[in-house]
């Protein structure tokens, strides 16, 4: 009787359901299941145990997409949301007609396509005839080939992405801004603050929620990072990674691993080790998070 009565509930939530069971668990399970054996895509997969883990983890194209990841995180992270701070500030301090302006102009690079960005960014940094270099050019400094050059690519890439995700955060800290009560300044003002110190004081604790999901979403964002190196350095399944591997990260060696190499199981092994560490920082962070609540 309960299951007739319910019947229909089960029924507008089962389009729901199937198609979360195809495209998210079933890839899940059968990623895992791939992961522990070797497999080229058209002959029968042979398990391997750990063999796979075993063979990332010794490899130096591992070594050397987690040490550029991990310096690509230390900037672009924090260095990408003190850039949306200032934006943010910026555009709220203006008039609703200028604030709307602004924030349209800056949220720009965010809605277009990646390949398009690339292309404008890959001219900029153009050697002799590209827009940086010739501005360079006015201060008496030689060219300089960014994108080839393994002391300047991976600062490259980050002023790209910060660039693009700046917009992103911009509006996220925006309407957080809009949140913060009026009252908080004014009783700021009757004792004295500065605009420094209200922002110091007031604006910073109160977007303290704001200021960690931007943190937490910019940490899974590079963590996950592929195609803005991969359209910069021009990269293809049979290269890629830039000059000596200055811009491999680990999506990147993953996809060349399943597509160039033809190694769908160390791919997928690849992908669990990525999935693994990007769950394990995130939770470590959240616990962070409630344990200074607490205290």
């Amino acid at each position: 009787m309960s299951l007739r009565r319910h019947l229909p509930h089960y029924l507008m939530i089962a389009p729901f359901m199937i198609l979360f069971a195809a495209f998210f668990l079933y890839p899940i399970v059968s990623g895992l299941f791939y992961s522990f054996h070797d497999w080229n895509g058209v002959q029968p997969p042979v398990y391997v145990g750990l063999g796979n883990y075993s063979k990332i983890l010794q490899s130096r194209d591992f070594n050397r997409a987690m040490i550029n990841l991990a310096t690509y995180i230390a900037l672009t992270v924090p260095l990408g949301i003190l850039a949306a701070l200032g934006l943010a500030l910026l555009v709220d301090s203006f008039t609703p007609r200028w604030s709307n302006l602004f924030r349209n102009a800056f949220f720009m690079p965010v809605v277009l396509p990646a390949f398009l960005s690339a292309t404008i960014w890959r001219w900029i940094y153009a050697p002799n005839f590209g827009l940086l270099n010739t501005i360079l050019g006015l201060f008496g400094v030689g060219s300089v080939n960014f994108l080839n050059d393994t002391g300047t690519m991976l600062y490259a890439l980050i002023a790209v992405d910060i660039w693009v995700s700046a917009g992103f955060n911009m509006v996220i800290i925006l309407a957080g801004l809009k949140n913060i009560p009026t009252e908080l300044y004014e009783a700021a003002r009757l004792d004295g603050a500065s605009k420094w110190q209200q922002t110091v004081f007031v604006t910073l604790p109160m977007l303290g929620p704001v200021l960690f999901f931007v943190f937490t979403y910019g940490f899974i964002s590079a963590m996950q990072v592929f195609d803005k190196p991969w359209l910069l350095t021009g990269s293809s399944f049979a290269s890629y990674g830039g000059r000596r591997n200055a811009l491999l990260f680990p999506v990147m060696d993953m996809m060349g691993r399943a597509f160039g190499g033809v190694k769908f199981g160390e791919a997928a092994a690849y992908g669990f080790l990525l999935t693994v560490a990007i769950v394990a920082v995130t939770a470590l962070m959240f616990a962070i998070r409630s344990w200074r609540e607490r205290t």
